[in-house]
């Protein structure tokens, strides 16, 4: 008899888990957005509407037996799923992959796809009528966002601002040198060790001139400001204790081999766990490995001993357009900087939309 696995959560890591047991149960994946988005590609379909369709995967091509429902989570339990529409599903196993949210345009804020393009095309429409643009935050989304317009406007005149003194700490210094090198060569001013005494008037993503002052007694006057910084992780539907008991960071505890704690059959994947390791999609799609093989051993009838073994060198790649940016990847004599061109070959040239198109069966259409 097929055992049911809920799949809760259609990001990297949910996909993943859902693709890799299609054929081994029957998936359930949950998800209310109506195709999975390669949010790593946000970016440049905000610069670049004409290449926007790259960072949509419908979910109908995902799963060959299993069925998607487009609804949102509101109570997990050890049996299984309820959903915002009243709707049951029972379930077999759980996974738990409704990752994190992040602020507009590093995540679209619509739910389907027509609206969330129209939200991108409306973004550029404004970015492109605007001389300065204020970025607050100089973590990887806000560096990634500056490279990308760069690169389609080379006239504007871009400025990030952080409270932080240092550029991705943590990071070796070889790679923070090349990062400065090439936001200097591309005319970025960095305003770091300072934050705005209060918001600028104007929306996000809306363009009107406006000044604010620094917390340095400076003033920034600029045309378009964008927000790139904030995670918040996604566990609303866990809030009732039914199943869990959350973090203070309202993540889930999980075990070695990404079980939630106190369970056999519920795991994790993603932002959501309690793993000491940065939040990359890249780790979530490790983890749904780790998950996708637990679970297939224990529908044999196995004892499930994958274990996930959390990052311990950290990990980056950063672009700046197609062909700029900057990279740090682990290697068995430490943490190995990257050029420029690696970080192009692996992630900035296409932002893994041809890695995305062959999971989802679209290659080559």
């Amino acid at each position: 008899m097929s055992r049911t696995v809920a799949v809760i959560g259609g990001g990297y890591g949910g996909a993943a888990v859902a693709k890799a047991l299609d054929s081994e149960a029957d998936v359930v994946l949950i998800d209310p957005r109506d195709a999975f988005v390669n949010v790593a590609g946000s970016l440049r379909a905000l610069a670049r509407p004409d290449w926007a369709d790259n960072a949509f995967f419908p979910f109908d091509t995902l799963l060959a037996r299993g069925e998607v429902i487009r609804d949102r989570a509101v109570s997990v339990d050890p049996e299984g799923v309820t959903l915002a529409s009243g709707r049951r599903v029972d379930a077999d196993y759980l996974v738990l992959a409704t990752g994190s949210s992040y602020s507009y345009p590093a995540n679209p804020a619509s739910d389907a796809t027509a609206e969330a393009l129209d939200d991108l095309r409306r973004s550029h429409k404004e970015l492109d009528g605007a001389e300065r643009v204020l970025i607050l935050g100089a973590g990887p989304v806000g560096l990634e966002l500056a490279g990308e317009i760069r690169e389609v406007w080379p006239d504007k005149e871009i400025t990030v601002v952080d409270p932080a003194e240092q550029l991705l700490p943590g990071f070796e210094p070889e790679l923070r040198d090349d990062l400065h090198r090439q936001l200097d060569a591309q005319e970025v001013r960095l305003r770091l060790g300072t934050r705005l005494t209060v918001p600028p008037a104007t929306e996000p993503g809306r363009a009107g001139t406006f000044t604010v002052a620094t917390g340095n007694g400076d003033e920034i006057t600029a045309d378009i400001w964008f927000r790139a910084h904030g995670l918040r992780i996604n566990s609303d539907f866990l809030a009732d204790g039914r199943l869990t008991t959350r973090t203070e960071q309202g993540q889930v505890p999980v075990t070695g081999t990404l079980r939630v704690r106190g369970h056999d059959h519920v795991y994790a994947v993603g932002d959501l766990t309690d793993l000491a390791e940065a939040k990359r999609a890249g780790y979530a799609m490790q983890h749904a490995e780790v998950v996708a093989r637990n679970i297939a051993a224990q529908l044999r009838g196995e004892t499930p001993q994958a274990v996930y073994e959390p990052a311990t060198d950290p990990m980056i790649l950063l672009p700046l357009g197609t062909r700029g940016g900057v990279g740090q990847l682990p290697s068995p004599d430490g943490p190995n900087v990257v050029t420029s061109d690696t970080v192009s070959a692996y992630k900035g040239g296409d932002l893994f939309t041809g890695r995305f198109a062959e999971m989802f069966g679209t290659a080559g259409s």
